[in-house]
């Protein structure tokens, strides 16, 4: 365990209150897609600020939605953010795309005089993709052809892959809306008039994310974005020529925790892969792909085996002194988070800690309603670690 000097405790004050923000999220592009688990931009920024200057690189190699990516560009760092998930970096790449003029004006087009004239009774169109999964119960099969014809539609009118992937990130952030979780479908004409009202929402956000780029006072930098297995994060020539890391800030799998990061969930509990479909990206398979184990109590073994390849390789390409800062949940904290932070310890990091201090604990938003249903389950509160690279 490392002893924090009073400059670094007071940093780690700033982060802990950060952490403790409840606020929902908003600003900039990070409203784009309710990606589980993600945190609080607040959060991120104060970490960022805390423990990295301008120009220096910050990482997250469990970026989810880059929410860390994001607050690092606006602040003048290189980004590097790394997923396992193909959706992850669809939608890290359209939060931090950017828009010209025209192709704004091309996507409000789109959104305020081609969708509305769709309908159901049009040629469905051929998408060259296997219909998603689930999509064709009575209950959603109209909905499903909906947005074939708004997916055909954006490969038909709009000019580029930048517009392309903004409106394709519009019906993620619709469709999700409409299918994850309701008990109630909406009609396709509330569908469609959702899209128009969506597009200008992410179009605000583009507007406000060039401004705040423009009032950068240094250099920005291009994030690079990798669809990467963590476990060989330090062998991927982009991360390694991005040269060494200064900060990692993230939110790995939870350990005994598992989260749908790759489907929605329809009629009922039947999942469906349709945020690939609409994105054109690929699904790397069930649950354990991205949980880094199965649902079994005998799993657990396997997690923290994967969890100590990741963090190794992890620890290759930062340097010595470097910060990781993390927020993560058990399903039995008691007896994980003492296995977790060995495996941190023989990964090659030393925890932030002062003797006896206690630390900082805080409910997961997204997970609220969970606790409320069953109890106040472990798996609904996140732990704030701190750790330094050796």
């Amino acid at each position: 365990m490392a002893t924090m000097n009073r400059s670094v405790a007071e940093k780690l004050s700033q982060v802990r209150h950060a952490a403790l923000d409840t606020r929902p999220i908003s600003g900039l592009t990070h409203t784009f897609y309710r990606y589980p688990a993600r945190f609080s931009p607040t959060f991120a920024r104060a970490a960022i600020e805390a423990f990295s200057k301008p120009g220096q690189t910050v990482m997250d190699p469990y970026m989810g939605g880059g929410t860390t990516v994001l607050e690092a560009m606006v602040t003048g760092r290189r980004s590097v953010g790394t997923d396992i998930n193909s959706l992850a970096v669809f939608v890290a790449r359209a939060k931090t795309d950017g828009l010209t003029g025209r192709e704004q004006r091309a996507v409000k087009r789109w959104a305020t005089e081609t969708v509305p004239a769709l309908r159901c009774g049009d040629t469905t169109p051929d998408l060259d993709r296997a219909e998603p999964r689930n999509m064709s119960l009575p209950t959603v099969r109209f909905l499903r052809k909906t947005i074939a014809l708004c997916i055909n539609s954006i490969e038909e009118e709009l000019p580029s892959a930048r517009s392309k992937r903004l409106a394709r990130c519009v019906i993620l952030n619709v469709g999700q809306w409409a299918l994850n979780g309701r008990r109630r479908i909406p009609t396709a004409a509330q569908f469609r008039s959702r899209i128009e009202s969506t597009t200008f929402e992410l179009l605000s956000g583009v507007s406000t994310l060039t401004e705040s780029l423009h009032a950068v006072p240094v250099q920005v930098y291009k994030p690079i974005l990798c669809e990467l297995d963590t476990e060989h994060i330090h062998t991927n020539p982009k991360v390694v020529k991005a040269g060494l890391v200064d900060l990692v800030v993230t939110s790995p799998p939870y350990p005994g925790i598992h989260m749908l990061y790759h489907r929605w969930q329809v009629d009922g509990r039947k999942e469906t892969d349709a945020p690939y479909w609409i994105t054109a990206t690929n699904d790397g398979c069930g649950t354990a792909y991205y949980n880094f184990a199965d649902r079994q109590r005998t799993a657990e073994d396997q997690y923290f085996g994967k969890a100590e390849r990741s963090f190794c390789s992890v620890r290759q390409v930062m340097k010595r002194g470097a910060v990781m800062v993390q927020l993560i949940a058990f399903s039995n904290p008691k007896r994980q988070l003492r296995r977790y932070l060995s495996l941190m310890e023989r990964a090659g990091f030393a925890e932030m800690r002062d003797a006896g201090a206690r630390r900082t604990w805080r409910s997961v938003p997204g997970r609220r309603w969970h606790a409320h249903s069953k109890g106040n389950l472990p798996s609904s509160r996140e732990v704030l670690l701190l750790h330094k690279a050796v």
